[in-house]
C-alpha cells in the first residue's frame, strides 16, 4: 500500500508549482484543454512568480518514492495584484492541486490539514480561495469550514475563519 506525506515547499519545487497551477485550472468535461502557457498570463502568473517572498508558504504531497503528487500554497496579495479569491491584504489566498492520477486518495485532505494548521500557528485569522462551482473539490473546502462569500467572474470565493471571534 502506498503511503503519502506532506513536506514544506522548497525552492526546487517551483517548477512543480507551475505544473500544479496549470492542473488547478478547472475545465468542464467536453471543454478543450487550456493552453499550458496560460499560467504565464498576468492573471495567473502571480500565484507562482517570485515564490518565496515574505508570507509565502505551502506544502508538497509526496509518496514513499518521493514523487510529487500535489501542492497547496498560501500567498498574500493586495488590491493592486488581487487574485481571484482575494478578500483583503491580511488574508492569504490558497491554491491547491493534485495530479490527476493521484486524486481521490486523501491527498487534498493531507495538504489542507497541513496548510490550515500552519496558518493557525502563524496567527492567520482567515484563508480564502477561489473555486469553480462545478469543481468537486468544493466539497473538501466545505468540510474544512470554508464558506461561500461571493463570486469573482465565474468562480466562487470562499473563506475559512481560523480564529473565530469569541
Amino acid at each position: 500500500m502506498t503511503e503519502y506525506h506532506v513536506r514544506p515547499v522548497e525552492t526546487e519545487d517551483v517548477p512543480f508549482l507551475w505544473e500544479m497551477l496549470y492542473a488547478s485550472l478547472h475545465t468542464q468535461g467536453d471543454d478543450e484543454p487550456l493552453e499550458p502557457g496560460i499560467v504565464h498570463s498576468p492573471e495567473l502568473s502571480k500565484y507562482v512568480e517570485g515564490w518565496g517572498r515574505a508570507g509565502d508558504f505551502g506544502y508538497i504531497a509526496v509518496d514513499t518514492l518521493g514523487r510529487k503528487l500535489g501542492s497547496i500554497t498560501l500567498r498574500l496579495y493586495d488590491e493592486h495584484n488581487a487574485g481571484y479569491g482575494y478578500v483583503n491584504a491580511a488574508t492569504p489566498e490558497m491554491g491547491m492541486a493534485v495530479i490527476e492520477e493521484a486524486r481521490g486518495k486523501g491527498l487534498g485532505t493531507l495538504l489542507m490539514q497541513a496548510a490550515l494548521d500552519e496558518a493557525r500557528q502563524r496567527g492567520t485569522q482567515a484563508v480564502s480561495l477561489s473555486v469553480d462551482p462545478n469543481n468537486a473539490a468544493i466539497r473538501l473546502y466545505r468540510r474544512f469550514g470554508f464558506e461561500e462569500i461571493g463570486m469573482c467572474g465565474t468562480s466562487v470565493t470562499m473563506l475559512c475563519r481560523l480564529h473565530p471571534a469569541l
